[in-house]
């Protein structure tokens, strides 16, 4: 296939890259510099030259805090962005695949998320990938929505990605343990994202590892356990204790009615998954 991929520079988008070019696919990935979604015309005619067989979009306003002072901004590439793009595939003929989050969901329910539920986002961030998803179905009904949760992998700064680092630094880890979703390994979320690019079936997919989900202090745990770091150095927390600017579900499980229906494999544990990352640090 040939591919465009948005957000380059970003961790996932690069997982996507390798993965890509790994499987044989032409792959031309875009920083924002190159294409800025954003810009309906750049947009367009960036995709018009290239004239890809699909769009995977990576790229995002991902600061879940910075977003309640800047709407603008996150709404301009989570939204604007997501619709340019799903408009401007539909002009070339070409699939689209966008990454969406568990945070379109509230975190009320106990149990998994799935395409049967309803999204109530609470925070800025969450309400623009939800309005997204709507306006990218409404410009292109030919659009695949992805949402996943909780991602990690090389390059990455968050806190999944930063854990290994900092025990094995001998650095302490606050953790939070009553916060649970679907750790997702960049690279397995990056092989599903190329399988549906390929299938070109339109719909809402959740796509993360498998297990029964955790906590963040469940997965610290984990990582000590692999790693055999000392234990000690993780101190559980409350999400209550944190006090960030933005709301955040405290639950936000996922998992997909429709992917195996479809003949797509399971994707593996999460803790199998977690192995493999911490054996390529």
């Amino acid at each position: 296939m040939k591919l465009v991929i948005t957000g380059a520079n970003g961790m996932l988008a690069q997982a996507v890259q390798n993965y890509c070019k790994s499987a044989g696919d032409f792959v031309v990935a875009l920083t924002r510099f190159e294409m800025d979604i954003s810009d309906e015309k750049s947009v367009s005619a960036k995709l018009a030259e290239v004239r890809p067989d699909a769009v995977i979009n990576c790229a995002a306003f991902t600061d879940v805090d910075g977003a309640e002072t800047n709407i603008r901004a996150c709404f301009a590439a989570n939204v604007d962005g997501v619709a340019n793009l799903a408009r401007a595939c539909r002009s070339v003929n070409a699939a689209f695949v966008t990454v969406s989050t568990d945070y379109v969901f509230d975190g009320e329910k106990q149990d998994f998320y799935t395409q049967r539920d309803t999204p109530n986002p609470l925070g800025v961030y969450a309400r623009s990938k939800r309005e997204g998803e709507i306006l990218a179905f409404a410009v292109n009904p030919r659009s695949i929505i992805v949402r996943s949760g909780w991602i990690y992998g090389l390059g990455g700064t968050n806190f999944l990605s930063a854990v290994p680092r900092l025990l094995a630094d001998g650095e302490p880890v606050r953790a939070i343990g009553d916060s649970f979703g679907t750790p997702t390994f960049a690279y397995d979320l990056a092989a599903r994202l190329r399988e549906l690019a390929e299938a070109d079936l339109p719909g809402v997919y959740h796509a993360t590892n498998g297990g029964p989900g955790c906590s963040y202090l469940e997965f610290a745990r984990a990582v000590c356990h692999l790693g055999q770091f000392d234990l000690e150095r993780i101190e559980p927390a409350s999400y209550k204790d944190l006090r960030r600017p933005a709301p955040r579900p405290v639950s936000s499980k996922l998992t997909c009615l429709v992917s195996e229906k479809l003949g797509f494999p399971p994707m593996r544990h999460w803790e199998s998954a977690l192995a493999d990352y911490m054996g390529q640090k």
